[in-house]
C-alpha cells in the first residue's frame, strides 16, 4: 500500500530547499558536506561528548589521538551521509546501480527463489539510507524495509518519500507482525536495522558488544523462528566517497538454529559478533552520535 501522507504546509519552504539541493550532482553536494563537517565538528560540536565517550568505551585499547582522529573521520562521513540522503530524493536507478555493488546477490536470490521471504539484519554502518533503495532497483522481487516512525511530522513524511521513491515499500515497526502474517508466503526481502537500542521495557537480550553490556532487539530472530524464514547479515563497506559494496552472510537458513553456543538468541548473538567485526574494520563509518549504551544491565 502506497503511503499517501503529505508534507505539512508549514514545511513547504524546507521541502523545496531539500528538493532543489537533491537536483545537484554529488560532486557539488560534497562541497556542502565539507562545510557541514566543519560546522558540526569545529563550531557546534554536535554531540561530540557522546561520540568521544562512545569511542573511548568501545576501543579502550586505542590512544587518545587515535580516538580523536576516528571522531573527526566520523563527522566527515556523517556529513557525506546527510548529502547522500538528500541526493536520494532525485537519484535515478542507473546512478544507484553505479554507486552500490552487491558482491554476492546470488545468495539472496537463491533463497527468495525457494518461495519464501528472507530477512536481512543490517546496521547504521556506512550509508544505511541507500541500502533499501539499492535493493529496490537491483532485485527482481519486492524489497521491504522496517522503519521506526519519527516524531517530527515533516521528516516523518520526507524520509518515507525519500526511502520509497525508487520502489521500496516501508513497514512501520508496530505493524511488522501483522504484515508478516498477511504476506507470509510472498517471496520478498525484508530489511531490518537491528542495531538500534530497545526501550527498557522491550529488552530481552543482553550481550557483551564492544567491551560493553549491550541490549539488542530480537524481533528478526523471533520472526525467523515463527515463520521459518532465512536471515542474512548485511555487511556494508564504503569503498570510496559515494560508493559502497554490500555483502550477504547467512545467519540462519530458517531450518536449524544458528551456532552460538548456549545463547538464548543465537541469531541475534551472531549478528552482534559480525557487526562488531564490521565496526572494528572501519570505526569511523559507524553511527556514534546515539546514546547506544544508555541502559544498564540489571
Amino acid at each position: 500500500m502506497k503511503d499517501d501522507r503529505k508534507i505539512p504546509p508549514l514545511y513547504y519552504p524546507l521541502w523545496l530547499l531539500l528538493k532543489a539541493l537533491s537536483l545537484l550532482p554529488l560532486s557539488v553536494l560534497y562541497i556542502l558536506a565539507d562545510f557541514l563537517y566543519f560546522v558540526a565538528y569545529y563550531l557546534v560540536g554536535y554531540r561530540k561528548k557522546v561520540v568521544l565517550q562512545n569511542l573511548r568505551n568501545s576501543f579502550p585499547e586505542k590512544s587518545e589521538p587515535e580516538i580523536q582522529q576516528i571522531a573527526k573521520d566520523f563527522y566527515r562521513q556523517l556529513a557525506d551521509i546527510i548529502v547522500e540522503t538528500i541526493r536520494l530524493s532525485s537519484m535515478r536507478p542507473e546512478e544507484m546501480r553505479r554507486r552500490i555493488t552487491f558482491t554476492n546477490q546470488y545468495l539472496l536470490d537463491d533463497l527468495v527463489k525457494q518461495g519464501t521471504p528472507v530477512i536481512t539484519m543490517g546496521s547504521h554502518a556506512a550509508n544505511w539510507e541507500w541500502v533499501l533503495p539499492a535493493g529496490a532497483v537491483q532485485f527482481n522481487f519486492p524489497t521491504n524495509g522496517i522503519y521506526k516512525s519519527l516524531h517530527n511530522p515533516f521528516f516523518e513524511v520526507y524520509m518515507l518519500q525519500v526511502r520509497g521513491q525508487l520502489g521500496a515499500r516501508l513497514i512501520e515497526m508496530k505493524d511488522t507482525s501483522r504484515d508478516f502474517v498477511r504476506n507470509r508466503k510472498v517471496p520478498r526481502v525484508v530489511a531490518m536495522l537491528s542495531d538500534q537500542t530497545p526501550m527498557r521495557s522491550e529488552i530481552e537480550y543482553w550481550t557483551t558488544f564492544l567491551h560493553q553490556d549491550t541490549p539488542f532487539y530480537v524481533g528478526a530472530e523471533k520472526l525467523s523462528n515463527m515463520f521459518k524464514y532465512p536471515v542474512l547479515y548485511l555487511d556494508v563497506i564504503r569503498t570510496s566517497r559515494g560508493h559502497y559494496t554490500l555483502t550477504f552472510e547467512v545467519l540462519t537458513d530458517g531450518t536449524k538454529p544458528a551456532p552460538a553456543g548456549d545463547e538464548e538468541f543465537p541469531v541475534t548473538a551472531l549478528f552482534a559478533r559480525k557487526l562488531e567485526a564490521t565496526i572494528r574494520r572501519s570505526p569511523a563509518d559507524y553511527l556514534w552520535t546515539h546514546k547506544r549504551w544508555k541502559h544498564k544491565r540489571p
